[in-house]
């Protein structure tokens, strides 16, 4: 469904002399100037190209936006904390991978990484809400297979689309041990922090000093909100939810991240904030080449036919996400094992570039979400090339175009009789030259 979602705006520091006005009054919320302003900052950031006048396009997806947001407060629809968590974990790595660091990006929008993360807290909040109100309206929407027939037999040669390449790969992992001495150097330094804390020292300082998640160091280790114990690794949430006072610190707690101590910030009812310290045991390169020797030998006897590789994945895999797939990949943002080659792991991606279907990788080294390097080796397990859609082979890709099309109708709809009962005034400033999208705006 194409969602009509603004682009999210952050506030950069050109905005800050922007004198301000009410532009437009939507029920009883107003879009403000300085909000328009920032739309356009971040649509310039991204490279939005505009067809018309963006002091018209902006602010009347911004009404829209609200049309939404009033019926999904009037609806009672919901949006976890975890869902907002995940959206601006995904927008902040994408602003610090295309400005280049997280330095960078505060210094690009003027604001402190914590900061910039409330921004974007309040933006996904916002556009999460408006997608799950979208999907209400649009729920009984039904596509026949005659339906998917008739959209492709009415599309010209030139608007037939083009599927992308399209891989499926297997994978068997190893995780290399990590020596004891790490694991107990590892306590050593928190402990050590531990007493430098109860000796004084601030919490804060040492985990923007030493902590090794990069997520919330810059932040002296807190988590930046409010969490239930859903949220978080078990381990963690175990020790976490157990402190009752701030100026306690906790045990030492292994999670799949590492090694953490932790300080509450503060606790309601079934929610805490806390901050930590994480430290990683660091995989000696001894280990990662033992992994790639050990990981060489399974691949050699698969090739000669001792196993399948479905069969060593079932019986050697170390990733218990994989392992009972028989090594394959599930692509969680489609819910298929189909990837496009941009969104595999880069160490996969660029070994999967060059292979043949069948055809078994030399052990590589990879980092997954955890942080953790380990081993693995890769099949490719089938490869479909880019090509013109058909019927036949890409009749699900078909399918989600013609749902989309009758999604957007009904929204269309929705937003037209929305404006027959909803008060809309514009600015005089605003509305002398504008062609809207929408007519029931100006009554």
């Amino acid at each position: 469904m194409s969602v009509l979602l603004l682009t999210v705006c952050i506030g950069m520091q050109a905005q800050d002399n922007v004198i301000d006005e009410v532009a437009w009054v939507v029920g009883d919320e107003a879009i403000w100037k300085s909000d328009v302003e920032e739309a356009r900052l971040s649509a310039l950031y991204d490279g939005r190209k505009f067809d018309r006048d963006p002091y018209c396009v902006l602010p009347e997806e911004m009404a829209v936006q609200k049309l939404f947001l009033h019926q999904a407060e009037l609806d009672s629809i919901e949006v976890s904390e975890a869902e907002v968590l995940q959206q601006v974990d995904w927008m902040t790595n994408r602003y610090i991978q295309n400005i280049g660091s997280r330095e960078k990006m505060e210094e690009y929008f003027n604001k402190t990484s914590s900061q910039i993360r409330e921004a974007l807290r309040v933006s996904a909040r916002e556009n999460l809400t408006v997608q799950k109100m979208q999907n209400k309206i649009v729920g009984e929407v039904k596509i026949t297979p005659a339906e998917v027939r008739r959209f492709y037999s009415s599309l010209s040669q030139d608007s037939i689309p083009y599927i992308p390449t399209m891989v499926e790969v297997e994978i068997i992992t190893r995780k290399p041990k990590i020596p004891q001495e790490e694991i107990e150097d590892v306590k050593r330094r928190l402990r050590e922090y531990t007493d430098r804390v109860n000796n004084g020292d601030s919490f804060t300082m040492l985990a923007r000093l030493y902590s090794e998640d990069p997520g919330s160091a810059v932040s002296g280790g807190d988590l930046g909100r409010f969490m239930g114990r859903g949220e978080l690794d078990p381990a963690f949430a175990n020790v976490a939810f157990n402190l009752q006072t701030p100026d306690k610190i906790s045990k030492i707690v292994e999670s799949e991240f590492g090694y953490h101590i932790i300080q509450l910030i503060e606790k309601r009812g079934d929610r805490i904030r806390v901050r930590h310290i994480l430290l990683k045991p660091h995989v000696p390169e001894q280990a990662l080449d033992d992994s790639r020797v050990y990981l060489d030998s399974i691949a050699d006897e698969i090739r000669n036919g001792k196993y399948t590789f479905e069969e060593a994945a079932y019986g050697l895999s170390d990733d218990k996400n994989t392992r009972n797939n028989g090594g394959l990949l599930p692509n969680d943002a489609t819910q298929t094992s189909r990837f496009e080659m941009q969104d595999l792991p880069s160490e996969i991606a660029k070994v999967v570039d060059t292979m043949e279907v069948g055809e078994i990788s030399k052990a590589i080294n990879m980092t997954p979400r955890t942080g953790q390097e380990q081993t693995v080796i890769v099949k490719l397990k089938s490869r479909i090339k880019g090509h013109k859609a058909t019927v036949s082979d890409d009749y699900q890709r078909l399918k989600e175009m013609v749902m989309q099309k009758k999604q957007d109708e009904v929204i269309e709809r929705w937003i037209q009789d929305k404006l027959k009962t909803t008060y809309v005034r514009i600015s005089d400033n605003w509305k002398p030259s504008c062609d809207f999208r929408y007519k029931g705006w100006i009554k």
